[in-house]
């Protein structure tokens, strides 16, 4: 055959000389020197990208400060000298615990007697000395104390006035209907806060040794 264009300016194929097959192409070979394949080529580009350095103007993110774990509220650190109550969830001092329900309702009935005991009035002036403590008599007398979460201290004066006026108040609106609201809340609520509580923000914590007291 011709390499010349024919006439309708069209060039013909060159055929292979009779009995011998057309050759085949050569199979492409890699050389990962001078041919590399595409996908190292890739893979070097993520390795670039994932171990890049940030780029200048932007500053690196601050290491994890040592207190941060697994089980603490909000991922907050807990501050020395508290503890994590694992059923309330609260952070309470060390030394101290959620005051039981049985000592709460014995504290509500002690009450009673002192009050006769000290003609009322005594037990009116003795709660006015120990409110700036965080306590009432009775709470006093069984180890107990009132202690606010938000700001880690014990109530001081004017929180017992709001627990034990206002709170008390409330609590006698409807009588025994609020009363049994307040002790199924006690009862119920992992906190163990009552109306008053509630009132007041506080919670009402074992202290046996007087920690809080230091």
């Amino acid at each position: 055959m011709s390499d010349y264009p024919g006439p309708g300016g069209e060039q013909d194929a060159v055929q292979p000389p009779p009995g011998q097959p057309y050759p085949q192409s050569a199979p492409t070979q890699i050389n990962p020197q001078i041919n590399p394949p595409p996908w190292q080529d890739q893979q070097q580009g993520q390795q670039q990208q994932y171990g890049q350095q940030p780029p200048p103007g932007f500053p690196q993110a601050p290491p994890i400060p040592a207190g941060y774990g697994y089980g603490q509220p909000g991922g907050q650190p807990v501050p020395a000298g508290m503890y994590l109550d694992q059923e309330s969830g609260l952070m309470l001092p060390q030394g101290t615990v959620l005051a039981s329900p049985g000592r709460r309702i014995g504290a509500f009935f002690l009450a009673i007697p002192l009050v006769i005991i000290t003609l009322g009035i005594g037990y009116v002036v003795w709660g006015l000395i120990v409110w700036g403590n965080g306590q009432t008599p009775a709470l006093q007398v069984l180890g107990m104390r009132c202690f606010r979460p938000e700001t880690n201290r014990v109530a001081g004066f004017w929180w017992m006035a709001l627990r034990e006026i206002v709170g008390r108040i409330l609590e006698g609106i409807l009588s025994i209907i609020t009363e049994l609201i307040s002790l199924i809340l006690m009862l119920t609520r992992p906190d163990r806060k009552t109306l008053h509580d509630l009132v007041a923000g506080t919670v009402v914590l074992h202290d046996p040794n007087k920690v809080l007291a230091q």
